[in-house]
């Protein structure tokens, strides 16, 4: 082993190098990964575009925190973890060829997901958002948004029996949702067809669920106005840009249950990447055709660019090693 490593730092907004570092050494408690791959977030985008708070340059390997790979040095006190196990983590400096995690913010993948990408992360925070759900059977479910979330997600209200309309601005999202299930789709193309659409395919009644997979202030505008009198509104986009404004009227009046599915307890984070092992381990979900481009370190700036941009086709980012 050289004693150093690649890893990305951003300079300024927009602006990229790759820098060769030190290979970081586990303490107490933690593992060293070798990193195989690291999925890119739609969350990385407001810190690349270099708002007044975001300090330059990163951190080596900062931004980056959907990683997997293969254990390589243990901490002290580490127990139940061996090196060579392949793994997907918690860490938050896996822009790079090496990261550390906390062992306890480690998870062992079985052997039927060899060679498989598996950013956990964003997988478990799937499996969370479903739990905070409550969908079930004979409900109708709106996702507004049909990025990787929003596939997903699809998947899995659909295989919770519930009925998915999904809405979405790209006509490839569109497609993709209906193969994941989706027994309606509707273009974003102006706010009250929507409305009116979701109306027609619902007999009047909306929807008992609705979930906003964006993060922009018109698809929560539009995620109220799409649930059912004492129905549930659930925020899963990420809302980073700013403050947003709400119709507290509309949500008053209809009595609507409004959740928040986000997670900060890194112990919730973990139960949900338990369950996105157990879920596609068993081929009860199959991520693999949404991993749409992949790029190696040196390109992450246009792998970042690309989850801005959403080209035609685009839907999910990796970078790999």
């Amino acid at each position: 082993m050289s004693g150093r490593m690649r890893a990305a730092v951003i300079v300024g907004p927009n602006q990229l190098r790759v820098d060769h570092v030190p290979i970081p050494e586990p303490e107490l408690g933690q593992v060293r990964l070798r990193l195989e791959g690291c999925g890119v977030c739609a969350s990385n985008l407001t810190p690349w575009a270099g708002p007044e708070w975001m300090r330059f340059p990163t951190a080596p390997g900062e931004l980056g925190h959907e990683a997997w790979g293969v254990v390589d040095a243990l901490g002290e006190g580490v127990h139940g973890i061996a090196v060579g196990d392949r793994v997907a983590a918690l860490t938050y400096r896996s822009y790079a060829e090496y990261d550390l995690a906390d062992a306890d913010a480690v998870l062992r993948l079985p052997d039927a997901l060899a060679g498989q990408p598996f950013p956990g992360e964003p997988l478990g925070c799937a499996m969370n958002i479903l739990d905070r759900c409550g969908i079930a059977a004979g409900q109708t479910v709106a996702i507004i948004g049909i990025g990787f979330l929003g596939a997903i997600l699809t998947r899995l209200a659909t295989d919770a029996g519930a009925r998915v309309i999904a809405i979405s601005r790209r006509e490839f999202a569109r497609d993709l949702a209906r193969s994941m299930g989706a027994a309606a789709t509707i273009p974003v193309d102006d706010h009250s067809r929507v409305i009116e659409q979701v109306k027609a395919e619902t007999d009047g009644a909306l929807c008992s669920h609705v979930i906003e997979a964006v993060g922009k202030q018109w698809p929560l505008d539009l995620a109220a106005e799409l649930t059912r009198e004492r129905g549930r509104l659930i925020v899963a986009g990420y809302h980073q840009d700013g403050p947003r404004q709400v119709n507290m009227w509309l949500w008053n009046w209809r009595g609507l249950d409004v959740i928040n599915a986000h997670e900060r307890d890194p112990a919730r984070y973990m139960q949900g990447m338990r369950q996105a092992v157990a879920a596609v381990g068993s081929g009860r979900l199959d991520p693999t055709p949404l991993y749409t481009h992949r790029f190696p370190l040196e390109r992450l700036d246009e792998a970042l660019d690309a989850t801005r941009d959403r080209p035609d086709g685009f839907l999910k980012a990796l970078v790999t090693f």
